[in-house]
């Protein structure tokens, strides 16, 4: 098979952090293009935006969407209704009904559409996953919190409506959840601590019910300062797993486990070249359905004014 052409739509931060390392070690794509309103990167043609691209650009294969999801639907629907297959970055767009839309776009339009969890590749998940598959679980928790200034700096986006907030980041634990714990997460009750002058939570209580009526809390803070908090605990009848490092490190009954190299990015580009190859999509919006449940579901909270 000829290597997947694929442009990247939107560099900032995690393009670059991320994608474009991802990219360039994997033999199964080109870089043919980018289109970004602010960024530029050295060596492919750059384009103001994915019209520019698809009007003017190299032929394409595939895109891969890293703008924020406010304005991302529509980004989509242009590369799918032009035939490209569609990679999203977390979260898979600003609600629920513009992912269940694009998925019906590329099913009619027989691309790949490919909502992506970056954290369900941490070395740790699927081990985690595997040990726990017939186990009994009697309770879980998430504690998951982290500098907003650090990892999202001046990014005023995040905290607009259809940016998420704390469920930016969080959003990844209830990823790592929904694929280590395979039955349905009920979301009970939620607590959401809004900015007095933000338009999205700061920080967030879950109360959730697994099968069988085990409890699951989380925890969720922006403001964490110092050593940085990704830790999931999952307690059975037959003993308790710390998946720590956002998935990076596992331990089982205190016990640490060799879960190997943690390479995330990677993995998501492993994966859409496989989907690709097969015309498959794969569109899962369970996380995404359970921030969405929060929202609604949660009582709001004010909190002191944030400022980056």
């Amino acid at each position: 098979m000829s290597a997947v052409r694929i442009a990247i739509v939107g560099v900032g931060k995690i393009a670059r952090d991320q994608h474009l390392p991802a990219i360039a070690g994997d033999q199964s794509y080109t870089l043919a293009a980018i289109a970004s309103r602010h960024g530029r990167v050295d060596g492919v043609p750059n384009f103001h935006d994915l019209a520019a691209l698809l009007a003017e650009g190299p032929a394409l294969d595939a895109v891969s969407i890293c703008t924020p999801p406010q304005g991302r639907h529509a980004i989509a629907r242009a590369a799918l209704e032009a035939g490209k297959h569609v990679m999203l970055e977390k979260p898979p767009g600003a609600t629920v009904s513009e992912v269940a839309d694009l998925a019906a776009l590329a099913k009619a339009k027989g691309v790949t559409l490919f909502t992506t969890w970056h954290s369900r590749e941490a070395a740790g998940v699927e081990h985690a996953r595997a040990w726990l598959e017939g186990r009994a679980v009697t309770r879980a928790s998430i504690v998951w919190k982290e500098d907003v200034r650090h990892w999202h700096p001046g990014q005023e986006w995040i905290f607009e409506a259809g940016g998420l907030g704390i469920f930016d980041p969080t959003i990844n634990a209830l990823s790592i959840v929904t694929k280590i714990l395979p039955e349905a997460l009920i979301l009970d009750s939620a607590e959401l601590h809004f900015p007095a002058n933000r338009d999205a939570p700061i920080a967030a209580k879950m109360a959730m019910t697994y099968a069988g009526g085990a409890p699951v809390s989380a925890d969720l803070d922006f403001l964490q300062t110092g050593p940085q908090t990704w830790d999931i605990v999952v307690e059975t009848t037959a003993g308790t797993l710390v998946l720590g490092l956002g998935g990076a490190r596992l331990e089982i009954d205190g016990q640490p486990i060799d879960v190997g190299e943690n390479r995330e990015y990677p993995g998501l580009y492993r994966r859409f070249a496989e989907l690709v190859a097969r015309r498959e999509s794969d569109v899962d919006v369970r996380p995404f359905q359970l921030a969405a449940d929060a929202f609604l579901l949660g009582k709001r909270i004010e909190a002191p004014p944030f400022e980056f």
